[in-house]
């Protein structure tokens, strides 16, 4: 996979083309507005001769004590909320009373309005995001819309794979994305928009197509604070829908009518696996399903459309892989694409890497799954559907931790339910940053309940572990790093991967 900065891509354009598109309250400085931007960003380390540079304050540092540098470092503009002690005349400065805002305004016009132009699809909540995104992704290329995807720690744009740091890019990272897609022919992107891009303003501007509702459970409540405040970060996604855009809801989600509260009837797409059960909101459109047959490979379900019935197979495990095909088959059904289209294009999708996803071969007589699951809900349904389909007498076994510098409330929960669920339990590390493995390890053995588990922080050792205890027909699940290929130990990150360990070890 290649990395590529976000900022890397080069575009030019003058100065007062963009001053046209930012609310701004004054200029300083060097006034003349005759000069060209070639980037922008909020990074004064990537600012190049050329560079509007936008002073954001953040949580770690605020952007203001970097303009001198930036400026150093050639910026020929500056957006700040406060303007330094010392302007220079070499720099225009622009005041501005919210930064981000800016900065999201800004990098839309500096990247042409490609976010316009393109088909853009949100999907948002606690779990799924990534599952639901990529089958999303998939069934529009499957079906004639060339569509990008931007999530979880990757950017794909054609055949082309580009790392991230977080979810959601800053916004004159997804704006540059978009444009690239745009120039590679895409109709379409599937995003995940997290709550903290909502708050921070990175999706500021983003008219989007469809958005999407997978669930909400606890989580990040070391930035939100409180399940409400969370929930609200969420539901603003919906405000941002685009005059002819629909919202799809898990209607099976006790939040899912809070999401939609300020949507129209119309635009709503509800979905739901209950049976025999009105909708749990007043929708315009439902879908649901019907289990036929389950197995730790598929599930054969009854996809019902507003206008037709499809059987089909989910070849993902678990009900609530149900629902993510269920969300993105109403994503294209918004989109005009046929149901027998949709349902063909995601029966093909088999695996998405570090969810619910099987490593190995099935020649040991035993399954080993590695999942991202890393909230007391997510750990709950991974744990939940594979003890449904283990063979009678068989166990469950389970390696897994929490991260540091992350909310601490839900660690003796993950393991409260881990004890419950589980035949044997095993607590290690999973990134713990800047904490001390032993003290969430600590935090963790408070919740269990049962005396069947074993604590060895170390991960390698952890999962070694695992394996060796497994018999025929017994399944090992090893949750919380999923996709990821490292370790995040005191600020420096480890090759690590969950999936290699267990091959190696299968041997």
């Amino acid at each position: 996979m290649a990395a590529l900065k976000e900022s890397s891509f080069r575009h030019e354009l003058p100065l007062q083309e963009l001053l046209t598109g930012i609310t701004y309250s004054a200029l300083a400085g060097n006034t003349k507005a005759d000069r060209t931007i070639c980037m922008v960003t909020s990074d004064s380390r990537e600012v190049v001769p050329g560079s509007l540079f936008v002073a954001v304050r953040g949580y770690c540092a605020d952007g203001h004590r970097f303009i001198e540098s930036a400026i150093l470092n050639g910026a020929a503009a500056v957006i700040c909320e406060e303007l330094p002690a010392g302007t220079s005349q070499l720099c225009l400065y622009i005041t501005v009373s919210d930064a981000r805002i800016a900065l999201a305004e800004a990098a839309r016009i500096f990247y042409g309005k490609a976010s316009d132009r393109l088909l853009i699809i949100g999907v948002t909540g606690t779990n799924g995001k990534t599952t639901t995104a990529k089958l999303i992704t998939a069934m529009l290329n499957a079906n004639g819309i060339s569509a990008g995807y931007i999530g979880t720690n990757l950017c794909r744009i054609g055949d082309r794979e580009i790392s991230l740091d977080r979810t959601t890019p800053e916004a004159h990272g997804l704006h540059a994305f978009f444009s690239q897609m745009l120039e590679a022919g895409c109709r379409a992107v599937v995003m995940e928009v997290s709550s903290h891009a909502l708050v921070l303003k990175r999706v500021y501007g983003i008219r989007f197509h469809a958005a999407v509702f997978t669930n909400l459970t606890r989580e990040h409540l070391d930035f939100h604070t409180t399940m409400q405040e969370y929930a609200s970060a969420k539901q603003q996604l919906f405000d941002q829908l685009a005059p002819g855009g629909f919202g799809v809801f898990n209607g099976d989600d006790s939040h899912a009518s809070q999401m939609a509260a300020r949507v129209e009837r119309e635009k709503i797409y509800c979905c739901t696996l209950q049976d025999g059960v009105r909708p749990p909101m007043t929708c315009g459109r439902l879908f649901k399903a019907d289990i036929i047959e389950r197995s730790i490979a598929c599930s054969a379900i009854a996809l019902h459309f507003p206008d037709a019935s499809i059987d089909m197979k989910v070849r993902l495990p678990g009900l609530f892989n149900v629902m993510n095909v269920l969300e993105a088959a109403a994503v294209g059904a918004g989109m005009g694409v046929a149901p027998e289209e949709i349902c063909s294009s995601l029966s093909a999708v088999s695996a998405v890497d570090g969810r619910m996803e099987r490593v190995g071969d099935s020649s040991t007589g035993w399954s080993a799954f590695v999942d991202y699951a890393h909230t007391p809900d997510a750990l709950y349904k991974a744990l939940g559907a594979l003890r449904e389909l283990k063979p009678e007498g068989s166990r469950l076994v389970v390696v897994f931790g929490c991260g540091g510098n992350r909310d601490k409330g839900k660690r003796p929960e993950m393991g409260r339910i881990a004890s419950e669920i589980a035949d044997e339990v095993i607590v290690t590390s999973d990134n713990p940053r800047d904490e001390d493995p032993d003290t969430i390890l600590d935090e963790i053995e408070r919740g269990i309940v049962s005396g069947h588990y074993m604590r060895i922080s170390d991960r390698t050792e952890a999962i070694r572990r695992g394996v060796s205890m497994l018999n025929r027909g017994d399944i090992l699940l090893v949750v919380g790093k999923g996709h990821e290929k490292y370790q995040e130990i005191a600020g420096r990150k480890y090759f690590f991967s969950d999936q290699e360990l267990i091959k190696k070890y299968m041997q």
